[in-house]
Formats: C-alpha cells, structure tokens, sequence
C-alpha cells in the first residue's frame, strides 16, 4: 500500500491548493447587451458603472459566506475523518488515518465553501442588473 502523507505534505498541498483557488478570476461579471447607452457611453464607463453597482450590492445585499465556509469545512473534515479512519483500520491506524482524513476533509471542505463564495447570490446579481438597468444597461446574462 501507498504511504500516507505526512503532516508537512498536507500543510504544504492545503497552502497551494488555497493558492491556486484564491487567485482564479475575480468572479461572475454582467454581461451587457449593446444598446443604444452602451455604444453612446462605452465600455470604460460601463466598467466602471459595473464596479458601482456591485459595490452597492454588496453594501446592501445580506450574505452567509462566512457560514457556507464553515459548514463546508466542518463536512468535510467529518467526512475525511471517517474515510481515514476506515483507510487506517485497514493499514493498522485508524487513530493517525482518521486524523490525516480529517485535515484532508477539512481542507477540501475549506476549499470548496471560498469556492462557492465568489458565486453571486442570485439576490446580488438581480440587485446588479437592476441598478444598471436604472442606468440605462442592459444584463443579458453573467460569466
């Protein structure tokens, strides 16, 4: 059988795999149709309007990010704990295979919760294309 992992490849795989999830793109952005304000004001000011209203909805737009990510976390440092447990019952240490499961879970749960933050609510995103639409805009949809 494969060696488990130490603690210090685990610590050194949760560092760059946070790495490499916090630096994707900077998240979903409206898509504009272009009409008539678009073509007449361009796609700086319209750049910029975008900013403006995601920065409004995100002053006036409730959140649970914190939660998800916690709740993420908590599952799957759970759900790692018992499959290391099993994995190391069979190695003959369930004790050290439930702890290492655990930091697994408990990182791919981390993960996977500031993942799922940078998806806007779909209350943030009707905020968003309200406010343009006010500004003259219109959301076609979101990449």
């Amino acid at each position: 059988m494969l060696p488990l992992p130490s603690s210090h490849h685990l610590l050194a795989i949760s560092i760059i795999s946070l790495f490499i999830f916090s630096s994707g793109c900077a998240g979903p952005r409206p898509i504009l149709y272009p009409n008539s304000h678009l073509k007449q004001v361009g796609q700086d000011q319209a750049d910029g309007d975008i900013e403006e209203c995601q920065q409004l909805a995100e002053d006036y737009v409730p959140d649970n990010d914190t939660a998800t990510v916690a709740g993420n976390t908590a599952i799957g440092a759970g759900a790692g704990g018992a499959t290391g447990a099993v994995g190391g019952a069979i190695r003959g240490a369930a004790g050290s295979g439930a702890a290492i499961g655990a930091a697994v879970g408990a990182t791919i749960g981390l993960l996977r919760g500031l993942f799922q933050t940078t998806q806007p609510t779909p209350t943030y995103k009707a905020f968003v294309n309200r406010c343009l639409n006010e500004r003259g805009y219109e959301s076609i949809g979101w990449e």
